[in-house]
């Protein structure tokens, strides 16, 4: 299977198109500020199901795909802190929240089933 066509990842790119959307939109001081950290957090999801996807072996693999767990929720925690800070609008949270949340049950049951597969394939 191709990355393109895995379902986490392209979530993943999904919520990377809306973030970079948001941060277009916001003022030089803001960017500077919470913007940069909340767009390389978004977009270190995608990174890290990438990276792994591409290691051989499945402890190298997984070791990404928490690495991409934690930035997800990083992510989540910066839409919060813009949302709170009136820098998103309540839809913009609601869309890019909810996403965050479904990759989030994805990506563990993905983890999940690439932990299966390797202790199934060590038996």
């Amino acid at each position: 299977m191709e990355l393109n066509r895995l379902e986490v990842y392209k979530i993943s790119r999904e919520i990377s198109k809306t973030a970079w959307n948001v941060y277009r939109e916001m003022g030089n001081d803001v960017k500077f500020s919470i913007g940069q950290q909340f767009i390389r957090a978004v977009d270190s999801v995608g990174a890290n199901i990438a990276e792994g996807y591409g290691r051989y072996h499945y402890l190298d693999s997984v070791k990404f795909y928490y690495n991409a767990r934690g930035s997800l929720w990083e992510s989540k925690h910066w839409v919060e802190l813009l949302y709170e800070r009136h820098f998103i609008s309540g839809e913009t949270y609601s869309q890019v929240s909810e996403r965050l949340n479904t990759l989030g049950v994805k990506l563990n049951n993905f983890i999940s089933s690439v932990k299966n597969r390797a202790t199934n394939n060590h038996k």
